[in-house]
């Protein structure tokens, strides 16, 4: 995409995100965008304060979602809890969990992330209406807009060749345990670029790219410099490779080399 195409979207949402918050506190209501991906949530999050009527709380149904609703809060809201702060789980956000499970397990096939995005996709329904997709070995768990959950219920009956059944659940019963693959290297400091290349197996140059690129996010937050240096636990993203926790850096070795553990989502 053209820089020139970037800056208009990236207004264009500037925009609505500003709307959402103006109509929350004129009108006294929370309102909701769509789920957002970790590019729009930098930009709602990066918006000028004083721009921005309201609180802004960000959920995606589970602790480490990486697609987001952000919920624009009223203060007169906060004052009915009695307290400054809402947590998320006190607000009424307008998406559901479903869990997607094979009709017959003897007969199912190892399905991936991008199969159940795509068959999901197929029956029409917009990115923007989908959380996360989590995939459990038997099956998977999505978050959606509840606007969709009827039609992906009764519509999704099959993910490539398998045949499916969904119900929506409470989002208590999402059981999320991700699995990770621990990494140990040793890196010249404690450099993103020089992260991000011991996590993918690729030079630092090409992660040059990715940081420029606007592909690399921390805590959520986008980093495009490639000197940044993360700290102990924060968790890197990178659009279309996946994410890993930085977990810690230790002794040097007899060239001078830092000894680094990360953890890497599989």
């Amino acid at each position: 995409m053209r820089r020139a195409d970037q800056d208009k979207e990236t207004l264009v949402l500037e925009k609505r995100f500003l709307e959402l918050s103006r109509t929350a506190y004129q009108r006294d209501i929370i309102t909701y965008s769509d789920f957002l991906d970790l590019n729009e949530q930098n930009i709602l999050h990066t918006l000028p304060k004083e721009k921005v009527y309201t609180p802004v709380i960000s959920f995606g149904g589970y602790d480490l979602a990486e697609r987001q609703m952000a919920a624009f809060i009223p203060e007169a809201l906060s004052l009915r809890y009695g307290k400054e702060a809402v947590s998320p789980a006190e607000i009424p956000y307008p998406f559901d969990a479903l869990s997607i499970r094979p009709r017959n397990e003897k007969f199912a096939e190892e399905l991936t992330h991008r199969d159940y995005l795509g068959a999901i996709l197929n029956l029409g329904i917009e990115r923007s209406k989908t959380g996360d997709i989590l995939p459990d070995g038997a099956g998977a768990f999505l978050f959606v807009h509840r606007d969709m959950t009827e039609l992906i219920c009764a519509e999704l009956s099959r993910v490539r060749h398998t045949s499916v059944t969904v119900q929506r659940i409470a989002l208590t019963e999402v059981h999320v345990s991700p699995e990770f693959e621990e990494i140990r290297g040793t890196v010249a400091s404690v450099r993103l670029d020089s992260l991000l290349a011991l996590a993918f197996s690729r030079s630092r140059t090409k992660q040059t790219g990715l940081i420029e690129g606007g592909k690399v996010f921390v805590n959520g937050r986008l980093i495009t410099g490639n000197g940044y240096q993360p700290e102990e636990g924060d968790i890197i993203s990178v659009r279309g490779l996946g994410k890993f926790r930085f977990e810690s850096a230790g002794s040097r070795t007899r060239k001078n080399r830092l000894n680094v553990v990360i953890s890497r989502y599989k």
